[in-house]
């Protein structure tokens, strides 16, 4: 599988696989995945050359970090790059009371508190460490610092404020002593990635769904920013919740909700066009956010070891570079969007 090496900002040399394993689903979002297709999943990544894996203390409250903990007990440590995320406290509290009823499924029952303080960042990677059963994790990102979370404008300031004001610093000095080798903000909207990149010394950040086939207003500001200043991006969400991958079928979904109609209008108008060049809508969509030079990697998440498989041959498919032209003489992607020359 190929691979891209990044050079932080911060002088880290990062080498990422250009498809990277998202582990979300793992910790059993929307249902629950078995022990033994988890471990079959991890494995089948491995197998298919994916060095790249993301994590988070969210992800079934704890549940898909300790699932890495077996997969990657006896791998040696130089020969992957593995990400968490900070911003989050899990406490023990009684099942009813835990977080993501509904959303993740038999998972440790356990209550997540918001803190991005300088304690919560270091107390959360001391928990994470313990969890994966390591002693260093190469990327460490805020986690959901974002509208999308908090609710508000307001809400996401405060805490936004929080993070500048103590965990930013627990991030840097612990880059600095290289106990982490990068950081920087894993969030669902670009603008306040260009906030937080204006505000502080970032090496890299994870973008869910803000820079894909159906949406590129991030090319206003905030992806010349990161080029300006050798910024890396890994990219989640590269099907927006699902539509770019389904395609425009009735109840499709966009960004966590069913596709308006002019979601839908505009995917089956994308779609056409990879149709009339031989291509697969998800072939496209997976492939086009790499096309971007600040993009080090593309992690789209899977269930099981046949999502995997399909994702590899997603990926090696050759998108013909007539159908990046046509999109955009339709006006169905920005006239700036770097594509192959």
């Amino acid at each position: 599988m190929k691979s891209r090496s990044f050079k932080a900002p911060s002088g880290a040399t990062i080498k990422f696989t250009e498809l990277g394993c998202g582990t979300a689903p793992l910790g059993n979002l929307y249902r629950a995945v078995s022990e033994e297709d988890a471990q079959g999943t991890l494995n089948a990544a491995w197998k298919a050359g994916m060095r790249y894996y993301d994590t988070a203390p969210l992800y079934g409250l704890g549940l898909s970090e300790t699932r890495l903990n077996h997969f990657l007990r006896g791998k040696k440590r130089k020969d992957y790059v593995l990400s968490t995320k900070v911003g989050r406290l899990l406490k023990v509290c009684p099942p009813n009371e835990r977080t993501g009823i509904g959303k993740f499924f038999d998972t440790p029952s356990r209550v997540q508190v918001y803190d991005y303080s300088y304690d919560g960042v270091m107390r959360s990677l001391d928990a994470s460490l313990e969890r994966l059963g390591i002693d260093s994790i190469d990327v460490v990102y805020g986690h959901d610092l974002d509208v999308y979370t908090h609710g508000s404008e307001a809400a996401r300031d405060h805490y936004v404020a929080e993070f500048m004001g103590g965990g930013y610093k627990a991030l840097r000095e612990l880059r600095d002593q290289k106990v982490i080798k990068a950081f920087g903000a894993g969030i669902n909207e670009w603008q306040v990635a260009e906030t937080l990149a204006r505000q502080g010394d970032f090496d890299i950040f994870l973008l869910a769904g803000r820079y894909t086939l159906l949406e590129q207003e991030a090319l206003q500001s905030f992806l010349p920013l990161t080029e300006e200043r050798g910024i890396g991006i890994v990219l989640g969400g590269p099907y927006n919740s699902g539509i770019l991958a389904t395609g425009p079928r009735p109840g499709a979904w966009y960004n966590y909700f069913k596709a308006p109609k002019d979601i839908l209008d505009r995917v089956k108008k994308i779609e056409a066009v990879c149709a009339a060049h031989k291509v697969k809508l998800p072939q496209a969509a997976l492939r086009f956010p790499l096309t971007h030079p600040s993009v080090v990697s593309v992690i789209p998440g899977a269930q099981n070891p046949k999502e995997v498989q399909l994702n590899v041959k997603t990926m090696d498919v050759k998108i013909p570079k007539a159908l990046w032209k046509d999109l955009k003489a339709q006006g169905l992607l920005r006239q700036d969007a770097p594509v192959p020359k």
